[in-house]
């Protein structure tokens, strides 16, 4: 029997510890006893893309996208977003890049090269507050999956971009028509309501972790601004 392997672990910023194992040919991240990622359950995060970019007015569209992880987000983005879309990644940690280009090279490809892609070391919520003060251009979508769901479990701070406040300013950082999409493991029907209460179109998806309609149910949440 394969047992599990421990690559690498990183310390996020004002945050947990964050472990990556391998496993045969599968990797996974890790958090404590909770599972945030692997490449075997990975449908659900590339829905996340996939959907959101369906529900866009703009062929070639300016997103979002809170949290690299393994990328799967990302890549499925790319090949929705067009020649002249642009893919803005927000990820904490340049350690989780390192793991992208090191151990899981086969799985990230050329997909870093990508000139689409504006790869930014940080705190998503200060591409939000920059997206509200001018400093830099709005978003036809922001696409959020930086915790297991709405609160804060990787890290705390990230309590604010799920807060009443945290959710009005996500909605001011999106053109017309553009859309909040937040990744959760489970429903949450407060958050449903805080995203109401930030005058969105609130639309909940269940889809599956794995594809052929296999795996645990996740939920997508589409919150648009009208």
């Amino acid at each position: 029997m394969l047992k599990r392997e421990l690559i690498d672990t990183v310390e996020i910023p004002d945050g947990e510890v964050l472990e990556l194992y391998s496993h045969g040919r599968d990797f996974m991240i890790v958090l404590g006893y909770n599972e945030l990622m692997s490449t075997r359950m990975r449908f659900s995060e590339e829905q996340l893309a996939e959907l959101t970019c369906d529900r866009l007015a703009h062929e070639n569209p300016r997103i979002l996208i809170g949290g690299y992880g393994m990328g799967f987000t990302y890549r499925a983005a790319l090949a929705r977003i067009g020649a002249k879309g642009e893919a803005v990644v927000a990820e904490i940690s340049d350690k989780i890049i390192e793991w992208a280009q090191g151990p899981m090279a086969e799985l990230t490809g050329d997909s870093l090269e990508d000139p689409r892609l504006d790869l930014k070391i940080c705190d998503v919520a200060a591409l939000i507050d920059d997206a509200n003060d001018g400093t830099c251009a709005k978003f036809d979508a922001i696409l959020l999956d930086v915790d297991n769901g709405p609160d804060g479990m990787v890290r705390a701070d990230n309590n604010r971009i799920y807060s009443r406040t945290g959710l009005a300013k996500a909605r001011d950082a999106l053109r017309p028509e553009g859309v909040l999409a937040v990744w959760s493991a489970a429903p949450d029907h407060g958050f449903r309501r805080r995203l109401e209460d930030a005058r969105l179109q609130v639309e909940e998806r269940r889809v599956r972790s794995r594809p052929n309609n296999k795996g645990a149910h996740h939920v997508i949440w589409f919150a648009s601004k009208r």
